[in-house]
């Protein structure tokens, strides 16, 4: 096979070399390609083209310019000296050698001795106008950009903004010498925003229009990536920054569980959660609404949210669907700190979505609403993945500006460079800095760990958030004004237990509770006794417990349970006669139907949890108990929702492994050789009985003498593909033969044998 065709060029590559392209561009590889010839064909079909050339940097593109603008102009390709010639002064040899190597790499541009081919399709996919590299212009920066379009007539800017949005190439009889000077294009021209063409044509700079887009800006004649201005921090330091962004995340998700627990959102028609709701979650949870929008998509991402019918409660019992938690918050929030962030972390960086668009307009001027499907994003977790991936380029504890990051990552993926406007990296960085990722604008040790690829990746990043968060601690400080202060996290079971008892007055790196008569019966409801409240504050504060806190706590306790309800459906009873009497008197009596079956007992139609609700209310402190008189705790614990069956996540199809790839590299020699060996006699089957024999004898005779054949042979896939091997036993419905190349003996039915024919030896 010739050298000079890309199938010769490809055939030459070594197996090495074409497991890295097929990993480069795995569509390649979708079907089986049966030879080189039909490997070179998909390798030059544009949409494959345009798909491999995404991740290309700013000085490959230019090389592909210069060697598109010199077939285009001579009709003779460039050579490599030729072309580092045309670039020299601007980039070294070193880097030109390295960016070629990428290019053939991906079989964009394949040498044929000095000379360098280049796929014609490659260049469409030019992030710029042709041109753009090979002829400098005298473009204006773009600090003299935002310059000029300071006090730009309307009409003028409208003109900028259309063509910043549609094509940069814009057709206008103001164009030509003569025109008035106060015309929107002459003034544009003369500000140098837009470039003179010819009498009819104007076309908009590529730094214009970048600036308009609000893109980063990449000059295409650059082709040395930008260099940005790090800022150091100490690895602790962000560590420790970020293990606090960790503790408020954690903190903040466990209450907007609760929220939506105690009153799940009625979804959207569309799906997502109205902005009223979002409001209610925010206020209860104590944050702002840009926060718990990002907490919703968090939780609903790893599936600790979902949309559903919530059981059990009757009220809910109808044909319209609930956000709230699904039966997996509960595990979640029993599980360690550490786990729980690595769970949600990996949410995010798997999240099609972007948070950060919540409450923004769409086409119709409506507030995009969270969990809303105009949220979705496929490129999302690409876009997410790319700028942390450079911030761990750099050493531990260097941050980045985020328009140094949109500079550079638009540099190395021009045809993305969109992806990367300042507002959409700010964003970006804002979540990850609220997630714990990133502290102080660098990634945190976890982050470092949780972004490898190896299969140990997220175990590696719990065990980095679990040395940098700080130990929990079991104990407390009581004060006198009956506040409770943590100074840090508790561990769970006193954070439960001072939970239970007290109500949290303000939260951070220490919490700070209150003790009043309402948390102190919400304790005793939950079955804790006067003596355990008194051994809880007694064991774990490091401060004296103030007289004040055992006065309320044995106070609450002496009237606690005097009045005892029950279900009737529910019931009153009090061992005190007159307490009881003073129940059946209070307006509250009629209001929940009580009556009087003993002087120590009353009935009512109301459920329990309504009666305990309305006789507290009234000012009584009864206690609900079980059939043997044990009080139970009745605290609402929640809605949950059911995971639908047939929710499915978006597909994302697994890469092949380099064992495959190596396996399909050698169906493709195999191929090869089947396409230029010498056939002697041959025999194609058509499932008639006489070639079915013809082909069997043919196959024991080459059995006999050892001769190679060449079998045309169709695989349980459907799969057409030749293949030359050497026949060492025929019978039982199939073939064994040795494959030349590799040594292993292959195993083919007979009945998918479409051809056989002789070797020349």
């Amino acid at each position: 096979m010739s050298a000079t065709s890309l199938a010769g060029w490809l055939g030459a590559r070594t197996d090495a070399q074409l497991v890295a392209l097929l990993q480069l561009r795995p569509d390649l590889a979708v079907p089986l390609p049966s030879s080189m010839q039909v490997l070179a064909g998909r390798a030059e079909q544009r949409a494959s083209v345009l798909r491999a050339t995404d991740d290309l940097n700013t000085l490959e593109f230019a090389i592909v310019e210069t060697l598109a603008v010199h077939k285009s102009s001579t009709g003779a390709r460039l050579t490599r000296k030729a072309l580092q010639a045309q670039l020299k002064g601007r980039v070294t040899k070193a880097a030109l050698d390295a960016a070629l190597e990428r290019l053939s790499a991906r079989a964009l541009v394949w040498p044929d001795g000095d000379e360098l081919h280049l796929i014609p399709a490659t260049a469409e996919a030019l992030p710029w106008p042709i041109g753009a590299t090979t002829e400098i212009p005298d473009a204006l920066t773009e600090p003299e950009v935002v310059k000029a379009l300071e006090g730009l007539p309307p009409a003028a800017r409208g003109l900028l903004d259309k063509l910043a949005t549609t094509s940069p190439l814009g057709r206008t009889k103001d164009a030509a010498p003569g025109t008035p000077a106060d015309r929107p294009v002459q003034q544009l021209l003369s500000r140098r925003l837009l470039h003179y063409v010819d009498d009819e044509t104007v076309e908009l700079p590529v730094t214009v229009g970048q600036v308009l887009r609000r893109e980063p800006v990449s000059h295409p004649h650059a082709l040395t990536p930008p260099k940005p201005e790090p800022r150091k921090q100490t690895p602790a330091e962000v560590n420790a920054v970020a293990a606090g962004e960790v503790g408020e995340l954690l903190r903040h998700c466990e209450d907007v569980l609760a929220a939506l627990g105690q009153g799940p959102a009625p979804a959207l028609r569309a799906g997502g959660l109205g902005v009223r709701e979002l409001r209610r979650v925010a206020k209860q949870t104590g944050v702002d609404e840009t926060r718990a929008g990002l907490l919703v998509e968090l939780l609903a991402a790893a599936k600790l949210v979902a949309k559903g019918l919530p059981e059990p409660e009757p009220e809910y019992d109808n044909a319209e669907d609930y956000w709230a938690p699904t039966p997996a918050a509960d595990g979640w929030l029993d599980s360690p700190p550490a786990r729980r962030w690595t769970a949600l972390a990996l949410a995010w960086l798997e999240l099609d979505r972007m948070p950060w668009m919540i409450g923004m307009r769409d086409a119709n001027d409506k507030p995009l609403a969270a969990l809303s499907f105009e949220l979705r994003m496929p490129n999302a977790p690409r876009d997410r993945r790319t700028i942390l991936a450079l911030l761990a380029e750099f050493p531990s504890g260097t941050a980045l500006d985020a328009a140094d990051i949109g500079r550079l990552l638009a540099w190395r993926q021009p045809r993305w460079r969109r992806h990367f406007r300042l507002e959409a990296v700010e964003h970006t960085l804002r979540e990850a800095a609220e997630l714990g990722l990133i502290g102080r604008g660098a990634l945190g040790s976890a982050a470092r760990a949780l972004l490898h690829a190896a299969p140990t990746s997220a175990a590696d990043a719990e065990a980095e958030m679990e040395a940098a968060l700080p130990e929990p601690l079991d104990y407390v400080l009581v004060q006198a004004d009956l506040t409770v202060i943590a100074p840090g996290p508790l561990t769970p079971e006193l954070q439960q237990r001072v939970a239970l008892a007290a109500d949290v007055e303000s939260a951070g790196a220490a919490t700070v509770y209150r003790i009043g008569e309402n948390s102190v019966r919400r304790a005793l409801d939950a079955g804790l006794t006067a003596a355990e409240l008194h051994s809880l504050f007694t064991t774990h504060s490091r401060t004296p417990v103030p007289q004040a806190l055992t006065y309320l706590i044995d106070d609450v306790a002496r009237r606690h349970g005097q009045l005892r309800a029950g279900m009737a459906q529910s019931f009153v009873r009090s061992d005190d006669p007159a307490l009881l009497a003073q129940v059946l008197a209070a307006p509250v009596a009629s209001e929940l139907a009580l009556r009087a079956i003993a002087p120590t007992v009353a009935i009512a139609q109301a459920p329990l949890g309504e009666l305990l609700e309305r006789l507290r209310a009234a000012g009584f402190a009864p206690a609900g108990e079980d059939s043997s008189g044990t009080i139970v705790d009745l605290r609402p614990r929640g809605a949950r929702i059911t995971v639908r069956p047939n929710a499915r996540a978006p597909y994302r199809p697994t890469p092949p492994s380099t064992e495959q790839l190596e396996l399909l590299v050698a169906e493709l020699r195999a191929g090869d050789r089947a396409a230029s060996a010498k056939s002697g006699q041959s025999v194609r089957a058509d499932g008639t009985r006489t070639n079915t024999a013809a082909t069997l004898a043919l196959l024991q005779l080459a059995a006999r003498v050892r001769r190679p054949v060449n079998i045309g042979y169709v695989d349980a896939q459907g799969v057409a593909s030749q293949r030359v091997v050497e026949p060492l036993k025929v019978g039982n419905g199939q073939l064994d033969a040795l494959d030349p190349v590799t040594g292993a003996v292959r195993h083919f039915t007979l009945h998918r044998i479409a051809s056989v024919a002789l070797l020349d030896a």
